[in-house]
């Protein structure tokens, strides 16, 4: 019977690598002409009322500035009162009717609250929303000596996907929901922005060199045009840069191998200068500056 459980065994998994491996490249091949046929009927967002959290910087801000060519009337939202006064300007100027800002924290509910309600009262409507935050935590689960300051990184993973996923399900077609996992994009955060294990948000360029080091970043003006052509559209789901979604295909295949080479560039070295990763970084600067290319 061992036997015979080993041969079942052996039997479904390659079955089912194989199934996956086909599937996975029909399906790659088709998306590309269902979102050309969905780019025929994609929505006009001009005159329409768009709030955005995040607003400030990075992502959120480059997403404003795309609605905003599309003649989209903004309600912006972010934590620091200035910046957000800058881009709404410059958002009327590139194209916006009307750009209004607001200072909040998308982690006070009392505040997304007030933000909401503030929208609808002063545009009357409200067509789209884009929840954008985020934050990345800069120290090991270990080191944290209260867990309840990591919590806004926790809520800007997993379970948001899995509560708008459920959202989805209930609304069925009556609201139309995007859900975006970007990749390394250029923002306050790969430039060294992170959540330290006190809750507070600190820059620090040697730890960026160890996470971000030589990965290509996606720039911020093309991943909010992506995301803004991917919400009219009414795509599901968003990867940018296109490329990553070959890790989710990795990531089934082989986990194992995943972990690995994350955990080998990654984890043994979070605390130290000697990251493989900040000396390829270092090897990389050195060679593009040196007098031995000339």
């Amino acid at each position: 019977m061992d036997i015979i459980g080993m041969l079942v065994d052996a039997v479904v998994s390659i079955t089912s690598l194989f199934t996956i491996f086909v599937f996975f490249l029909c399906y790659r091949l088709l998306m590309p002409l269902v979102s050309s046929a969905k780019a025929l009927f994609k929505e006009n967002v001009r005159g329409k009322v768009i709030l955005i959290t995040g607003a400030s910087s990075g992502i959120g801000e480059h997403v404003a500035y795309e609605y905003a060519r599309r003649g989209a009337r903004l309600a912006l939202v972010a934590r620091r009162e200035r910046r957000l006064q800058q881009v709404g300007g410059i958002c009327e100027m590139i194209g916006s009717p009307e750009a209004v800002f607001m200072v909040g924290d998308v982690a006070n509910i009392e505040d997304c609250k007030r933000f909401v309600d503030a929208t609808v009262s002063h545009f009357g409507q409200l067509d789209h929303l884009v929840t954008n935050a985020g934050v990345t935590p800069l120290c090991l689960f270990q080191d944290y000596d209260d867990i309840t300051k990591a919590s806004p990184a926790m809520a800007s993973k997993a379970a948001v996907i899995s509560f708008y996923e459920t959202l989805r399900m209930e609304f069925g077609g009556d609201v139309g929901i995007t859900i975006v996992t970007p990749g390394l994009i250029k923002t306050e955060m790969t430039d060294g922005k992170f959540l330290s294990k006190q809750g507070e948000l600190k820059f620090d360029r040697q730890m960026r060199d160890v996470e971000i080091s030589l990965m290509p970043l996606e720039s911020g003006e093309r991943c909010g045009k992506t995301i803004v052509e991917g919400a009219c559209r009414g795509e599901r789901y968003l990867t940018v840069p296109n490329w990553y979604e070959s890790t989710k295909l990795w990531k089934v295949l082989g986990p194992e191998m995943m972990d690995g080479w994350l955990g080998f560039l990654l984890m043994p070295w979070l605390c130290s200068n000697d990251a493989p990763t900040k000396m390829l970084s270092h090897f990389a600067n050195w060679f593009k500056e040196s007098p031995l290319r000339e």
